[in-house]
């Protein structure tokens, strides 16, 4: 035994080849954190030291290769001053540095996933060995930042800087096929020949068959393109990835920025430019945000998975209402393995529901995400019905038919007679409360709302609503099937709106308060599309549909009369009025075309302003700074009203339920993060000195508690 750690271990192989193998102890995969870079810095030692030592393989003991960094200890380090995290990074540098400056040839055999810091490694070696099964990449960009193990100053020197930029500015994860056209990999085998494999390469190079020293060489040196090469590569990049990244996600063309400054230096001199780069920005509020929002995500996944144990198996589901909803619940359930009955009353709506799966199917056999096999087995288990024949075989059933409280009751009564008596039925309500909907159960502790968000393929978000009534096995039994969907459930308490609309329906209130005073829409788009929303308010309310956002206004206004009730006629109910609906019947806030693709276009429509003259009250001189604060203000305390309510359990889950379920920033981290960067006692302040608009406007007791103490939803 050359060197024995906890996460590393380093043993002789075969003559005088070394193993030098990662397997972190108590976790189920390698990565990078201080233990491991410890014993990384110790092992590289120990093999520098042993002159019997010829040729080092590094292997994984783990499924995984190397994940990457550990986010939660290194976001950490993220507050220190910039020259002491400076210092920090290149200390760790300098052990991948004396790891690829081992006087003997390095190999690594790459069993599995290989990101960020773990493909950093393996770019540190002479070659690499790729299983079949693995995949390799640098996602940094994804997390506000860029790699800063070498990354930027490897991997342009192993497979070109155009196809560096390519894999760092989109935050690329490469297939072994790839991986090996480009150069990034040196062979690629099936998965138990890679250890072979990698032994045939380090005994090739220690036979000199293999000069490994010139395979090294370049890796140390500047990048070899000219000046006129470098300007053309770099300039045309960044205005490409500035267009694409948009201008709220710097790391991207600071990447490249930097792999640019480094391009005629060498590896030493680049990774001092890569460090200083990377520094920057651990330290944007972006960055603080992205990589908030990575572990906002792990956490909702480990609560999710919590629910495992108390989860009874859905082997086959039904929906209720086929239609474009039903359709693509049914899509949704048989593409991720969960065959299903979609029940409709009218051979029409089936007929709709079918046509929404097999459209979406041909979209992914058109992009060769599918085969033209599985692509028949998925529309196979989906079993269009108008009568509930099977029902009794079912394990959940989905009710999807109209937002009608009345109508709901109706058929969940009617479909709770028809199934076994431990079937889970759940309601896909976006606004009415599952414990009024319960009253018309004989088992409401089988009955809980599953909230899906429209497109249902695209959403990622499902809200799982737990009435007064629900059980743990129903809840848990709900999650899992919205996991088994490929969805990220987030399990809520009944309350009108439950989460997202509650907290969505605030904010519209605060656009309807800046037409009232007679901003325009289009300006008020604009400047919340710049913000960092998909859309502005009143392009999304014409997607949502008018008469959509009418009725779910009222429901919240009945439930929240206090700040939630609109004293006079708003632009909703003029629009509703004027039977302007949207996207659906053409004419809403905007007009819509059909563009070259068959899909709606916004062109403005002239004739808007005659409908909305007569709820303008006011004209008020209002400032883009303003226009904001009108509409984020109430989302943001509506958001911490749902956390001190206890109907989000967690500030984590209320974030990710915004980001996931209505397109919040992702690059503000959340309602509460937002609150959180600008300070919970600022943004108290500001809430106070917009106090004469309304209620939505007063912060909480908690709050302004919160303030006093200087206490954050994040620590």
């Amino acid at each position: 035994m050359i060197y024995a750690g906890v996460a590393i271990t380093v043993n002789t192989l075969e003559d005088g080849i070394v193993e030098f193998k990662f397997d972190l102890e108590g976790e189920s995969v390698n990565k990078f954190n201080r233990l491991t870079l410890t014993e990384f810095r110790a092992a590289v030692d120990a093999v520098r030291a042993d002159t019997n030592i010829k040729a080092v393989v590094v292997t994984s003991g783990k499924d995984t290769f190397i994940v990457g960094a550990d986010i939660t200890e290194f976001v950490e380090n993220f507050q220190l001053p910039e020259d002491e995290l400076i210092a920090a990074n290149l200390e760790i540098n300098q052990i991948f540095n004396d790891f690829e400056d081992l006087a003997v040839p390095t190999v690594v055999a790459i069993n599995g996933i290989a990101l960020g810091g773990g493909f950093e490694l393996c770019m540190a070696a002479d070659y690499r060995v790729m299983s079949e099964k693995a995949k390799v990449g640098l996602p940094e960009v994804k997390l506000g930042i860029y790699p800063g193990f070498g990354g930027t100053v490897r991997l342009p020197r192993l497979i070109g800087a155009d196809n560096a930029i390519e894999w760092i500015a989109a935050g690329k994860e490469a297939r072994p096929d790839e991986a090996l056209k480009v150069g990034a990999v040196d062979v690629v085998v099936p998965a138990d020949k890679l250890l072979d494999a990698a032994l045939d390469l380090a005994k090739r190079a220690i036979s000199g068959e293999l000069d490994y020293e010139a395979k090294r060489q370049p890796k140390l040196e500047k990048l070899k393109l000219n000046p006129i090469e470098q300007m053309m590569c770099f300039e045309s990049a960044k205005g490409y990835v500035a267009g694409k990244a948009g201008p709220h996600y710097p790391a991207p063309v600071d990447a490249i920025k930097t792999m640019q400054k480094a391009a005629n230096h060498g590896r030493d001199k680049a990774l001092a430019i890569e460090a200083a780069g990377f520094v920057k920005l651990a330290k944007t509020t972006v960055a603080s945000s992205l990589i908030g929002l990575f572990l906002n995500d792990q956490a909702l996944k480990r609560k999710a998975k919590g629910y495992e144990k108390a989860a009874k198996p859905v082997n086959m589901a039904a929906v209720l209402g086929a239609g474009i909803m039903g359709g693509g619940i049914a899509y949704q359930s048989a593409l991720k393995g969960t065959p299903i009955l979609m029940k409709d009353i009218r051979e029409e709506g089936i007929q709709l529901g079918l046509d929404e799966a097999a459209k979406l199917l041909v979209k992914r056999l058109e992009r060769k995400r599918i085969e033209p096999l599985e692509m028949a087995k998925v529309l196979n288990a989906i079993r269009p019905t108008t009568s509930y024949g099977d029902f009794g075989t079912v394990d959940i059933v989905v009710e999807a038919v109209v937002e009608n409280p009345k109508v709901k009751q109706a058929v969940l009564a009617e479909v709770e007679e028809q199934v076994g008596e431990s079937t889970i039925l759940a309601s896909n309500t976006s606004t009415i409360s599952i414990n009024h909907l319960a009253k018309a159960l004989k088992r409401p502790q089988n009955f809980v709302g599953m909230h899906f968000f429209n497109p249902v393929h695209m959403m990622p978000l499902v809200e799982v609503i737990r009435g007064e009534h629900s059980s743990d096995e129903a809840v848990a039994t709900t999650v899992a099937y919205a996991q088994k969907m490929g969805k990220n459930p987030i399990v809520v308490n009944d309350c009108p709106g439950f989460l997202v609309n509650r907290v969505l329906f605030p904010y519209f209130g605060g656009f309807a308060k800046l037409i009232s005073a007679g901003v325009d829409f289009t300006r008020i788009d604009k400047i919340m599309e710049r913000f960092g929303w998909p859309m502005g308010p009143a392009y999304l309310m014409d997607v949502v549909g008018i008469d959509t956002a009418h009725h779910a206004r009222d429901v919240m206004a009945e439930g929240f009369p206090d700040r939630m009730k609109e004293d006079a006629q708003t632009a909703v109910d003029a629009l509703y009025k004027a039977e302007r609906l949207g996207q659906k019947n053409g004419k809403g806030f905007y007009a819509y075309e059909t563009d070259k693709r068959g899909k709606p276009k916004k062109v403005v429509d002239e004739s808007i302003a005659s409908v909305l003259a007569p709820i303008v009250r006011e004209q008020r001189e209002l400032t883009d700074e303003d226009i904001i604060n009108w509409m984020m203000i109430p989302l943001c305390l509506e958001t911490v009203r749902c956390l001190e309510d206890g109907i989000v359990e967690t500030a984590a889950e209320a974030d990710m339920g915004l980001i996931y379920g209505i397109g919040f920033p992702p690059f503000r981290g959340g309602a509460l993060r937002y609150i959180d960067t600008m300070g919970v006692a600022e943004f108290v302040a500001l809430a106070d000195s917009y106090a004469e608009l309304g209620a939505l406007y007063q912060p909480t007791d908690k709050l302004r508690e919160m303030a006093k103490i200087g206490q954050s939803f994040f620590g």
